[in-house]
């Protein structure tokens, strides 16, 4: 027997296992397409946002009128967290008039001022 030639890096790169191959005719006979699943399971109907909202709706229907951060309240006392985090602007105005300001009148300096300046801010960091 002579001996076996090796495979060079390139073909093996290209060689599906016949077990992959057979799962996507599978799929393929099974559900027409070989796109992915997305998940299993059932899909929620409400959003983690929506819960509480419908809960204080819910509330409203039996006669006790409660707001929606109470409701939210007492959710996250029993470790139910489904809040969404305040939005707060980046930047606020005085920031902006200062940083403004700041390139107004340092805008007409030179390269090695600009590495010098963030040589040493960085440093100091």
């Amino acid at each position: 027997m002579g001996k076996s030639r090796e495979i060079n890096q390139d073909i093996r790169k290209r060689i599906v296992p016949r077990s992959s191959v057979q799962t996507i005719i599978r799929k393929y006979k099974k559900h027409g397409n070989v796109q992915p699943s997305y998940r299993s399971g059932r899909r929620r109907i409400l959003s983690p946002r929506e819960e509480p909202e419908d809960l204080v709706k819910m509330l409203a229907e039996t006669g006790k009128t409660v707001s929606l951060s109470t409701v939210k309240r007492v959710l996250y006392h029993h470790e139910l967290k489904g809040y969404s985090g305040r939005r707060k602007t980046l930047l606020q105005n005085h920031r902006k008039k200062a940083r403004l300001q700041f390139a107004t009148a340092h805008g007409d300096k030179n390269l090695d001022f600009w590495r010098h300046f963030l040589c040493f801010f960085l440093k100091c960091m």
